[in-house]
């Protein structure tokens, strides 16, 4: 499995970052920020996955 769920858990990670209500609290000015590193997260990590699984599925053939 070499750390997939390290993988899939920043992935679950960086969506999250992406749901959270900021409203209200004193990181409200970030928001944006926040959201383009939970874009970037979630895109990066799920390209990582999908790697490794194609990279499973040719050595496996």
């Amino acid at each position: 499995m070499d750390g997939i769920l390290t993988y899939f858990a920043a992935l679950v990670a960086g969506f999250l970052l992406l749901e959270v209500s900021l409203a209200g609290t004193f990181l409200e000015s970030f928001s944006s920020a926040l959201n383009v590193i939970g874009i970037i997260t979630v895109i990066v990590f799920a390209a990582v996955i999908i790697f490794k699984a194609v990279k499973l599925l040719i050595k496996k053939a």
